[in-house]
């Protein structure tokens, strides 16, 4: 019991909560930047001692607290990133964003420390009323309608994971989070929960419609928790799952081409964080030691990669009020800390050698040439390449350099350049000595990525896909910087919303009010004028009717329904 009451949720939780008794000032930031290593640290200790307790409720074992390799590698990720984030969001000052950040990454190492499917879902749940938070807080009209949008796609996520659960539960195979498979019908409910929140193609469009309209540091912890959260969620359950490889190709593939056209900076990098989920996906779809611990370490190298380029455009942002491309230009000149630390998150990004993801992703990619991937290999290959396009050098390029846009902004205050600097420090420690990468993610590989081989192909990947960056661009066949709203998989329903929305407080709210002014006013009435014209005694009648007419008119019209019903039956 003593370990549940030092569980990370309640911990998390609880500590955000107790900040807000704090004033306002460094003592609370100071609280919410050192819970999550103290957490940290207790979690290292009671992962030396084993797995959590079990408890038993309604006849069932629970397991809310499972500590293995797996769990740990995710839970120590979203710790570190958690304080780092705390850290970057030093100036914010609302506190409904300061209790909700911490307790959505509480939550989000809850999920992944669950060993029970229903523990699992109220983090599940717990991540999504925090997160929605954060993209509500901002306040403006665009948030409000993302938000909504947002909330409705993780209700539905954990309506399926509830609904995935309880058949489990009734055919019999128990609350047990492990390997799930898909040989029943609520298997594919569970996949289908964990794809939405995994942002599977055409379910992809919450999470590029909501990120970028968070605070400057709000789409830092949306960036790191929810996604990764569930690819945790597949690698736990659908390990070398098959149907998750065309997935996760198409996942990989098709996000290149919106991140290219857009110009939005915030919305380029969450198309990006699609198009790096899908490299995890196929990971773990191929499965095997290469390709699922290829997997794994790229998510862990992906939380501080992503999250530092999210840090980044979210110090350009405080700082000039700006996120596109086409709005921006030149301030390296006056944020030279920050447009290095960009720098870094984009050579991650892009798997240059001494950095993160030259380490992961390329045991991916020799996980599925070693599996007879042919075609996935070729398709990982290009999209490879597509992210040093649209993340290893719009994002720098177009931010601290391209045309001069006459911004002259300050450097980003000192508490954001600490958290982009630890998070870049990290992403090159990890590049620079890959064991202590694969080793923070708790992965058992000898893969040796700095092979002569290794390193020469993916220069010549990188310089190839850079050349023809340049001459396209130099030809003047680059998709220009103009700011707009691009179009995606969800325009044709937005558009059949709107028309429904338009519809029922159209025509269909005019006939209600006409049903209504007829059942409750007008029947009421020329019953009561026939009444009244008998006399006093009608008068009275008249009277009664008034307040008693509408419902006796209401308590009719359910008896005839339910007549109707007892008919069909």
């Amino acid at each position: 019991m003593s370990a549940l009451l030092l569980h990370p949720t309640l911990v998390l939780t609880l500590g955000a909560l107790l900040a807000l008794l704090l004033p306002q000032g460094r003592w609370r930031k100071g609280l919410l930047v050192g819970l999550p290593l103290v957490v940290l640290a207790l979690l290292e200790l009671a992962l030396e001692r084993g797995g959590g307790p079990t408890l038993r409720l309604l006849g069932h074992d629970l397991q809310p607290l499972r500590l293995d390799a797996l769990s740990a590698a995710f839970a120590r990720v979203f710790l570190l990133v958690l304080s780092l984030g705390n850290l970057f969001a030093w100036t914010q000052e609302d506190p409904r964003e300061q209790v909700a950040a911490t307790a959505y990454g509480g939550a989000a190492v809850g999920a992944v420390l669950a060993g029970d499917l229903l523990s699992l879902f109220v983090c599940w749940e717990l991540t999504a009323v925090t997160s929605a938070v954060l993209v509500f807080a901002p306040g403006a009209q665009r948030n409000r309608a993302a938000g909504m949008r947002y909330l409705g796609f993780q209700v539905v996520s954990g309506l399926l994971v509830l609904a995935g659960a309880l058949l489990r539960l009734h055919d019999g195979h128990g609350l047990a989070f492990d390997a799930l498979g898909l040989d029943e019908p609520w298997g594919w409910l569970l996949l289908l929960g964990f794809g939405i929140k995994c942002a599977f193609p055409g379910l992809h469009t919450w999470l590029v419609d909501a990120y970028p309209e968070g605070s400057p540091s709000g789409t830092v912890f949306l960036s790191v928790f929810t996604s990764k959260m569930a690819v945790y969620a597949l690698a736990r359950g659908f390990e070398a799952e098959p149907v998750l490889v065309p997935i996760g190709v198409v996942m990989a593939a098709f996000p290149i081409f919106f991140a290219e056209i857009e110009d939005d900076m915030r919305r380029v990098l969450s198309y990006s964080l699609v198009n790096q989920v899908g490299f995890m996906v196929v990971g773990i779809g191929i499965g095997g030691p290469l390709a699922f611990a290829g997997a794994v370490s790229n998510a862990v190298a992906h939380v501080l990669f992503k999250g530092l380029l999210f840090m980044s455009m979210g110090a350009v942002l405080f700082r000039t009020g700006k996120r596109g491309a086409s709005e921006l230009g030149g301030l390296h000149r006056t944020m030279p800390f920050t447009t290095v630390c960009c720098l870094v998150g984009a050579a991650s990004i892009s798997a240059f050698p001494l950095f993160s993801a030259f380490c992961t992703k390329s045991l991916i990619m020799e996980g599925a040439a070693v599996g007879g991937w042919q075609v996935t290999w070729l398709v990982l290959l290009f999209a490879a390449a597509g992210v040093l396009h649209h993340a290893g050098i719009k994002i720098p390029f177009f931010a601290f350099f391209a045309h001069d846009s006459g911004l002259r902004p300050a450097e980003a205050p000192w508490s954001m350049r600490l958290a982009m600097g630890g998070a870049a420090a990290l992403c090159v420690l990890f590049g620079c000595f890959p064991a202590l990468l694969y080793g923070f993610a708790a992965v058992e590989t000898d893969y040796q990525p700095y092979t002569t081989s290794h390193v020469v192909t993916q220069l010549q990947l990188l310089v190839c896909s850079a050349l023809a960056l340049a001459l396209l661009m130099r030809l003047g066949r680059y998709p220009p910087e103009v700011a707009g709203v691009n179009l995606d998989v969800d325009a044709p329903f937005r558009w059949l919303g709107r028309g429904a929305w338009a519809l029922l407080t159209g025509p269909v709210a005019r006939a209600a009010r006409l049903l209504e002014d007829l059942l409750l006013v007008g029947i009421p009435a020329a019953v009561a004028g026939a009444i009244t014209r008998r006399g006093r005694r009608g008068a009275e009648l008249a009277e009664r009717w008034a307040y008693g007419g509408s419902v006796l008119a209401i308590v009719v019209l359910l008896l005839v329904l339910l007549l109707l019903d007892l008919g069909r039956a």
